[in-house]
């Protein structure tokens, strides 16, 4: 039997990277999941590979920083697949670096919206369809930057280390009610994103940054997720677990 047979989940952000690496081992490991994302077709994407494979899962398209998707994306969830088990709050944006004496409010405000208020209203709508459902768990992305700082990046940073603090709300609400919450931290992960927007030698300069002298893989976040999510970690809620290579060692 498959960790995660029987289970519905919702993976916000799932058209890409980490979103559709949690996505693809969740359909694969038995759960039936609802992938999310601003840009369907990415989703439906995930969702046709899923399928092939013999899987079983539905796009939809949300912007995770309109409520009304989140009550939208839940409510989908149960009529397609009879309820609701399991959530992954991973939709994340950042902002070009800038310093906090030049820092766009629109900009502030745009990532804010998905990072924080996006994650809050999705769990908002999820928790309680979770109890409805018996019980289960979520995940929410954060990041290496909710525990340590890094220049040039406010909005994001704030953003992170706030969803730390949702995430433990959300555990002592809820734990008692049958549904754990916990945060993930991934370090930098080796994305065609990060390859792109990096010179050759910044990106060995921050490969450098890691004890593991690497940056992580979508799979080695996903791993962790999983196991989160899974029955295995029945006594683990209100948690942030890192995921960085020792970056935030120093």
């Amino acid at each position: 039997m498959a960790r995660f047979d029987s289970r519905v989940a919702i993976v916000t952000g799932g058209g890409s990277g980490i979103g559709a690496e949690i996505s693809r081992e969740l359909a694969a490991e038995g759960a039936s999941v609802v992938i999310t994302d601003i840009k369907v077709e990415a989703a439906q994407s995930v969702v046709d590979e899923i399928v092939a494979a013999g899987g079983k899962a539905a796009a939809f398209a949300q912007n995770t920083a309109q409520w009304e998707d989140s009550e939208a994306a839940v409510a989908f969830a149960t009529e397609t697949f009879g309820g609701l088990h399991l959530a992954v709050n991973n939709a994340g944006i950042g902002a070009a670096p800038q310093t906090i004496g030049d820092y766009d409010i629109a900009a502030w405000d745009r990532v804010r919206a998905v990072d924080l208020d996006g994650v809050f209203y999705g769990l908002k709508f999820q928790l309680p369809a979770i109890v409805a459902a018996g019980g289960g768990a979520v995940v929410n992305m954060a990041s290496v930057l909710g525990s340590v700082g890094i220049a040039q990046n406010a909005a994001y940073v704030t953003s992170k280390h706030a969803l730390i603090g949702l995430t433990k709300v959300a555990a002592l609400e809820y734990t008692a009610l049958g549904v754990r919450t916990n945060a993930v931290g991934p370090g930098f992960i080796d994305t065609p994103l990060v390859r792109s927007s990096l010179s050759a030698e910044a990106l060995t300069a921050l490969e450098g940054e890691h004890a593991s002298r690497r940056l992580g893989t979508d799979k080695e976040v996903a791993a962790l997720t999983l196991f989160l999510l899974s029955d295995a970690a029945s006594f683990i809620s209100g948690s942030y677990h890192l995921v960085d290579g020792g970056y935030s060692a120093h």
